[in-house]
């Protein structure tokens, strides 16, 4: 299935399906709230029926965006936006945590009949305007399939510690607070996806939170229009085998969310100069996906 890509320099890339659906919108304009963690996010986000399946700034958490890149504890700064969790006190509103990720350009962008690749270079600047990480960061949109009615995108991530001391990623859990590890690509469902079910090849919902696996899917019933949508989020191999090994962090209520935790349980250092990467695939589909379903869309899909 054919796709069509336009570009609205400075402000964002939008890939339209060849029904009309504009399935992505990759946002990479600076953000006018600080406090929310100025960085690029994806929203919206369709399904090829034309379903939106992000949630963007919802009153719960304003700096929820979509799909985006987060590091909710890093050295002290919060790169998630929003309050920062503090042991012993809860969550506090400490604007001068916050940092950000400064869209520096593409150094890559390929078009397709039916496929969109990006490069992006992007630096982690701390509050106080110190740089302290490059980012390299990858976007393919691919596998536009109309007769299975879904759709997929592979996001991936370099970054390399420019600091003259070590980075350390932690998250919430890391810092006290019982199974609330979130941190790394985090997806944000709109309000219609409040519980939705969530299960992975071996493991239904009850047993997802902080566990590990090669996928996760999440499927709802939309409000205003009859019919479901299922998101699949998947490592790719090399992930699973990762010296800073992957959790889950999910939820469908009191909100919808998925994150990759890369520091779930446990808080890892970056030395200067040294880099760690992963890839990871989302797939947007209609309809109400069971396990079987997932498991063969996702074999028919080689990295």
């Amino acid at each position: 299935m054919s796709i069509r890509v336009t570009h609205a320099h400075g402000d964002h890339i939008a890939v339209t399906a060849a029904g009309g659906t504009e399935i992505l919108r990759y946002v990479y304009r600076p953000d006018p709230d600080a406090f929310e963690s100025r960085k690029p996010y994806a929203h919206p986000v369709r399904t090829l029926a034309g379903h939106t399946v992000t949630g963007y700034r919802p009153s719960d958490h304003r700096w929820h965006k979509g799909l985006q890149m987060t590091a909710s504890h890093l050295s002290g700064q919060n790169f998630w936006g929003g309050n920062c969790y503090v042991h012993g006190q809860g969550y506090l509103a400490l604007p001068e945590r916050v940092g950000s990720m400064r869209h520096d350009g593409f150094t890559d962008l390929t078009v397709e009949e039916d496929r969109l690749a990006f490069t992006e270079e992007l630096t982690w600047v701390e509050n106080g305007g110190e740089e302290w990480a490059r980012e390299v960061r990858g976007l393919t949109v691919h596998s536009v399939d109309e007769e299975a009615g879904a759709w997929a995108l592979d996001w991936s991530i370099r970054l390399t510690n420019i600091r003259a001391e070590p980075l350390r990623f932690g998250s919430p859990t890391t810092e006290g607070r019982e199974m609330a590890g979130y941190t790394g690509l985090q997806w944000r469902g709109p309000r219609d996806f409040t519980g939705g079910t969530a299960f992975a090849p071996d493991a239904d919902a009850e047993k997802l939170m902080g566990s590990q696996g090669p996928w996760l899917a999440y499927t709802t019933e939309h409000d205003d229009v009859d019919g479901h949508s299922t998101l699949v989020f998947a490592h790719a191999p090399e992930n699973l085998d990762a010296v800073h090994e992957s959790h889950w962090f999910v939820r469908s209520e009191p909100i919808p969310t998925v994150a990759f935790s890369w520091a779930f349980f446990e808080e890892f250092e970056l030395a200067p100069g040294e880099s760690f990467g992963y890839r990871y695939r989302v797939v947007f589909a209609d309809g109400a996906w069971d396990r079987e379903r997932v498991a063969a869309h996702l074999e028919g899909l080689p990295w």
